[in-house]
């Protein structure tokens, strides 16, 4: 196993993460029982992952519940992170990130787990109805009280994010450290702003769902959909992608792996280990087996022209305004190739599409 920081935090945790959504069987997305789960836990330890991630949401509470009974004697040993604000009943005031609901549902996440902190607090998404002051000051309450030891945010946008974030910092609140964030060959959009906002922030990037519910297992082509049962039948359409562009990915995932005598899986994980600002990804596998396969990501090493040609077959291309900040401030500006000169090796950053050549004496 390998290892990186968490954020900007002196916290360590491996490079991949064991995730439990598929533990519990109120979701449809794995069904594992007590002996599953704690199998699967075993073997994540076992190979050196140090880093769980759970949600109270998950099967209502019954993924908490599990992971807390296989973790009983061990949990020290473990960086557990869990979330908050999606509805746990038909009580309205069960859900959001209000201090009414934080403050209750992390009392209920400390009882589920068997464990009297939580290392990493995750708020599952942006909160609309709730004023975002009473959510940074209800976490950062809980940071003080010592049920909580860091903050995370997930699925927000990046303006959502950077208000948080700039909100925390003006009022000395606790800060977030991570982005749990959707992230995979098929669904790129998180390099369009958010990528740049977590690197210049100091913000880890927790990966979910690198493999899209499944399909860049390569077991799925044109020819062979995705039966009923299979993680992506049940999962995939929650991350919706161009079916056609998914299709040319596994191909090249197929080539990339054959290079490597590895399972397309294993490249897929490993393309995202190599982005930036990533601090972990999370594999949610539903067998021992596929565990120790997407666990191996960690050791394989990529050649700049695999990633070359992984990138071109899933290139989203570049919306506005991102191309146009690239425009002005790495291809036109001098200074970038003068500060950052490794930056711009194998044909640059991004090519100058108003072909500006100021004269050197300008």
């Amino acid at each position: 196993m390998k290892y990186r920081k968490l954020g900007n935090t002196g916290l360590i945790v491996s490079e991949v993460a064991l995730g439990t959504m598929q533990f519990g069987g109120k979701m449809n997305v794995g069904n594992l029982g007590q002996e599953e789960t704690t199998r699967m836990v075993k073997v994540a330890m076992d190979s050196g992952i140090n880093f769980i991630d759970t949600a109270d949401v998950y099967s209502l509470g019954e993924s908490e519940t599990l992971v807390g009974n296989a973790l009983r004697g061990v949990r020290q040993e473990i960086v557990l992170a869990t979330k908050v604000r999606l509805p746990m009943s038909r009580n309205f005031n069960r859900s959001g990130a209000t201090r009414v609901n934080i403050m209750r549902e992390v009392e209920g996440s400390l009882r589920r787990l068997q464990t009297d902190y939580i290392d990493l607090y995750q708020v599952h998404g942006w909160d609309s109805n709730t004023p975002l002051e009473e959510t940074l000051r209800t976490l950062d309450d809980l940071v003080r009280q010592g049920k909580v030891r860091y903050l995370g945010l997930s699925n927000l946008m990046s303006w959502q994010a950077a208000t948080a974030v700039m909100l925390q910092e003006r009022l000395g609140l606790e800060r977030y450290v991570t982005a749990q964030m959707y992230y995979s060959l098929v669904g790129r959009g998180l390099e369009y702003e958010f990528q740049s906002f977590a690197e210049f922030h100091n913000i880890g990037i927790l990966v979910w769902s690198p493999l899209a519910g499944g399909f860049l297992t390569g077991k799925y082509s044109r020819d062979n959909p995705a039966p009923a049962g299979t993680r992506f039948a049940e999962a995939g359409s929650f991350v919706p992608f161009d079916k056609e562009v998914g299709y040319r990915v596994v191909e090249m995932l197929k080539t990339v792996a054959g290079r490597h005598d590895v399972s397309p899986a294993r490249v897929a994980l490993a393309w995202v280990l190599g982005r930036t600002a990533v601090s972990s990804v999370i594999i949610g596998a539903r067998k021992t087996e596929q565990l120790d396969d997407n666990i191996h990501a960690v050791d394989l090493l990529l050649s700049g022209d695999d990633i070359r040609l992984l990138d071109a077959a899933s290139d989203p291309g570049v919306p506005y305004p991102k191309w146009m900040v690239l425009q002005l401030d790495t291809a036109e500006d001098p200074r970038s190739k003068v500060l950052y000169p490794e930056r711009y090796a194998n044909g640059g950053l991004w090519r100058d599409l108003r072909r500006t050549h100021p004269a050197e004496n300008a």
